[in-house]
């Protein structure tokens, strides 16, 4: 979600307001705007440097510019479009350009803009602007804000917009009557009963970070419940909202100081990862702020009293009901690759399910809004390198609704089930753009239908979990699904979709016709570096038997888009120097700075090995350059786009034949089978031997 979204939300106050015009009726218009207050001090013309950047700090902890900030435009020169359900308005330009800015402002006039949202030209502004928290900045921090916006930018000459809203939403004086009923704008006061840290904190989160504006409940004309915690609706104040189609989570009490420091820090903790406008709020606002700062608002949020247990993290665990029900199964083809099939993420990388609160969460609205537009990151200086989950809008209600409640189930603290009728209602609401791909996806969680639904899912199982289930036959850390993407479901990863139809062939390799069987056992010989399967045992069967259902209709005739890894252009010479910076910026963080691969705290793999003892041999398919740098160009690394289903594919031809030189390379076992390879026919360019 953008911040402008999450900013369109509070423009619905004032269509409360605005229609409070027909209630009023004449005596509304009585109502005359606030005077400025004369006394206040002028700004001096030789203003301090270090007033300036003292304001700037202060605008960046009010988060000036995610408003003030059209998308690619000039910083603080406004037109931002933000859409309502009655029209839509712009933000306006608070650089200090005389004509079109804040220039020939008085700061008189400025701060009565802050505390009660009247323009220099006396009309009321938009609670878009979200004055009512703004009230309560200290006089000195106004001044310092002032100084910053009007001597520390440089003026850019860009007229505003004028709303384009409907009636009666377009008549402004509404909002006059508006701040009469809801309005205070008396600035902080801190509480004599609390320490310096809780009062910072408080002043922070109640005033310049108008953190209420989102995650508070609105009343019956769309005001905050509550302001603060004080008072007679202080419980409803940070209690959690629905901002649009999504849930701003309750902040009271969420996490422990430390957890909300990183958060607010870095985009992510051990819980969950920022999604929707608080992306965006990490990276303009509170990334910048001081770590004392950020202690004092997380002190103030666990401070807060709460009802619910103190957060902790859930056991992560492959649950039960993963390989028998629809949404387990739908779970393990589209979110294990990523979220782990226990739930525990990828530390640094993809968030945990396991008590993370988004998937808790009483309105299931953010887990659906990620699901159909997909997600990224938040950028920040300790997590530079954005990652992106895709929007899943291309699988049907029913199929999102099953996932959806078999992760809140088993992570959420068996939150309710998502039904297909609240993913119909959010889909109207977002019309998500629908991805397509080159052949549709085969659904394994339909093999739950078949007669052999048990040994077809003991077939996916041991592609996806080879290590594990036959250590016997492995010698290293790879599984199947380490190239046959998503159980091999994705079009260029290597996918098994129609390929049973092609057994028996002839292999060049082998010099021989081989069978479908031959084929799998050369991947545990080769790819695996371990033993080949019993052809009529159990296991074997179950692996053909998932081949001949991914089989499909293809006939040995057809063509099947997507098969295969694809090519690249073998005339490129691969850079080797390159390759490796390459490896170290996109490759590493999953496969380890010595290709080492990625375990989890308890020794278990989550990404392969791509050299070393534990790697494939040089036998296998992998360990040629040009068929690597296929494989990588499509499908390497994941998360870095929107592409269906895994964000895969970012690098040129010639980026992917120099990483795949690099890695493809390096020291890995040998294949005593070598010497019976392409007995006929003309060996690769590539062939490692």
């Amino acid at each position: 979600m953008s911040h402008s979204r999450g900013r369109t939300a509070k423009t619905l106050a004032f269509l409360a307001a605005s229609a409070l015009v027909v209630i009023g009726g004449a005596a509304l218009w009585i109502i005359q705007p606030p005077a400025v207050d004369t006394k206040l001090k002028p700004v001096d013309a030789q203003v301090d440097p270090e007033l300036i950047k003292r304001g700037e700090y202060i605008a960046r902890a009010g988060d000036c510019v995610a408003c003030h900030t059209a998308p690619g435009g000039t910083p603080m020169a406004g037109g931002l479009k933000l859409d309502t359900p009655f029209g839509s308005l712009w933000s306006t330009n608070i650089t200090p350009d005389r004509a079109t800015g804040i220039g020939s402002w008085s700061f008189g006039e400025f701060d009565r803009a802050m505390r009660k949202g009247v323009a220099a030209d006396g009309h009321n502004l938009y609670p878009a602007m979200p004055y009512p928290s703004y009230a309560k900045i200290s006089s000195d921090d106004m001044v310092a804000l002032w100084a910053y916006l009007t001597k520390g930018l440089a003026p850019v000459a860009q007229a505003n917009r004028a709303p384009e809203m409907s009636f009666p939403f377009n008549m402004r004086i509404g909002l006059a009557f508006w701040n009469v009923a809801f309005l205070d704008a008396s600035p902080f006061k801190p509480e004599p009963n609390q320490d310096a840290v809780w009062n910072r904190g408080a002043y922070l989160v109640q005033g310049l970070g108008h953190c209420g504006a989102c995650h508070t409940p609105r009343g019956i004309a769309f005001q905050e419940k509550a302001m603060s915690d004080a008072g007679p609706h202080g419980r409803d104040y940070l209690a959690g909202a629905k901002v649009e189609n999504w849930n701003a989570l309750n902040l009271r009490g969420l996490w422990t100081v430390p957890d909300t420091v990183q958060m607010l820090k870095t985009g992510q903790n051990r819980f969950a990862t920022a999604a929707g406008g608080m992306t965006d709020v990490i990276r303009h606002s509170t990334q910048h702020m001081t770590d004392q700062d950020l202690t004092a608002i997380a002190t103030y949020l666990k401070a807060l009293p709460t009802d619910r247990p103190a957060p902790a993290i859930a056991v992560a665990e492959v649950p039960a009901s993963t390989y028998s029900t629809p949404g387990g199964l739908g779970y393990t083809q589209f979110c294990a690759d990523c979220h782990r099939a226990d739930g525990a993420g990828v530390p640094g990388v993809f968030p945990p399910l396991a008590g993370n609160p988004t998937i808790a969460a009483k309105d299931p609205a953010t887990l659906v809004h990620i699901t159909l537009t997909g997600w990224e990151t938040t950028a920040t200086t300790a997590h530079p390198r954005v990652w992106t989950m895709p929007s899943f809008a291309r699988l049907n209600d029913r199929e999102i609704a099953d996932i959806l409640s078999f992760v809140r189930a088993n992570w959420g603290g068996n939150a309710s089930a998502v039904t297909a009728e609240q993913i119909v209602a959010a889909r109207a609401a977002l019309d998500p753009k629908i991805d397509t791909s080159r052949f549709e996806t085969p659904r394994i969680a339909d093999i739950l239908s078949q007669p052999n639904a048990e040994q077809l899912v003991r077939g996916m199982r041991l592609n996806a979990e080879t290590h594990t289930l036959l250590p016997n036959n492995v010698g290293n850390d790879l599984n199947c699904s380490s190239c046959h993407l998503n159980a091999g479901t994705v079009a260029d990863g290597s996918p098994y979709v129609g390929v049973a139809a092609f057994f028996p062939s002839y292999a060049p390799r082998a010099g021989r016709v081989i069978t479908l069987e031959d084929r799998i056992n050369g991947c545990f010989l080769r790819s695996m570096n371990g033993k080949p399967l019993p052809v009529d045992g159990p296991d074997m069967k179950a692996m053909v038997a998932y081949f001949d259902w991914m089989q499909g209709s293809t006939k040995p005739e057809d063509k099947v888009a997507g098969r295969g890894v694809g090519k690249v252009d073998q005339s490129l010479v691969p850079n080797l120097d390159n390759g490796k910076e390459i490896y170290t910026a996109r490759c590493a963080v999953c496969h380890g700075d010595n290709g080492e691969g990625l375990k989890d705290a308890a020794g278990r793999v989550v990404y392969p090995p791509l050299w070393g003892p534990r790697s494939f041999n040089i036998g296998a398919g992998m360990a040629r350059t040009y068929t690597a740098a296929a494989f990588v160009k499509r499908n390497m690394p994941i998360a870095s786009h929107n592409k269906f289903p895994l964000g895969q594919g970012e690098l040129s031809d010639q980026e992917a034949v120099d990483v795949a030189a690099y890695f493809t390379h390096m020291e890995r076992p040998d294949f005593p089978g070598k010497v019976k390879d392409w007995p006929k026919d003309q060996k690769p360019k590539d062939a490692r031997y």
